[in-house]
């Protein structure tokens, strides 16, 4: 059974910082298609903030090191953005409490737990082109490959490529929620930042882990 342990879980926490920093500009420019341009800054802001108070977190088990990450986010990082990436580290944080090791179908189920908590916080749903959407399809990719019983590595590049098809997937749906609500069908055919940053964290992420 594959599982994904202390070490490569930071080692997970470093690839988005380091992705989130690398590609800040790109996703600003995806943003201010049909938002207000500030995403990349945003998510790179917080994740740089995660790296400045890295030794200061508690890593003896994933629940105080998420929390410590959902501190930094929430502080560093305003708007939609904070709320969504520190919601997703702190809800995976309390579902996952005092694990050293997760298997796929454990990580699976904290993601969704967290993708719950965003819905609540946000009002957004599956289906309106954010990020709930990206997360969804890695949660149904990492069940299906502990179902099927891959390996930690084909897991990982399942979720990722699963990922990055959900880009071309919500492409052409209506936005729904945040700025690129208001544009209505002027969305159609457009990406949405969100989605397209967690494609290129999970390609990364797998590269990382290989």
């Amino acid at each position: 059974m594959a599982t994904i342990n202390m070490e490569q879980i930071q080692t997970i926490v470093k690839t988005m910082a380091k992705t989130a920093e690398e590609n800040r500009h790109y996703f600003s420019e995806l943003d201010a298609v049909m938002g207000d341009g500030d995403f990349g800054e945003s998510i790179s802001g917080g994740f740089r903030k995660v790296m400045e108070d890295w030794d200061s977190y508690d890593m003896s088990s994933i629940g105080p090191f998420f929390m410590g990450i959902t501190r930094s986010i929430t502080m560093s990082t305003g708007g939609c953005t904070g709320t969504v990436w520190g919601t997703l580290f702190m809800r995976t944080g309390m579902l996952l409490k005092d694990k050293t090791e997760v298997t796929l179908g454990e990580a699976a189920d904290a993601i969704e737990g967290a993708m719950g908590a965003i819905s609540q916080r946000g009002g957004a749903v599956l289906g309106d082109k954010t990020v709930l959407d990206a997360f969804d399809v890695i949660v149904q990719s990492l069940r299906q490959s502990e179902e099927a019983g891959d390996d930690l590595n084909t897991a990982l590049d399942k979720a990722a490529e699963a990922a990055v098809a959900c880009k071309e997937t919500t492409k052409g749906w209506i936005a729904k929620r945040g700025r690129q609500f208001f544009t209505g069908e002027r969305s159609i055919g457009t990406y949405d930042p969100g989605i397209v940053a967690v494609g290129v964290m999970a390609t990364n992420i797998a590269e990382a882990l290989r």
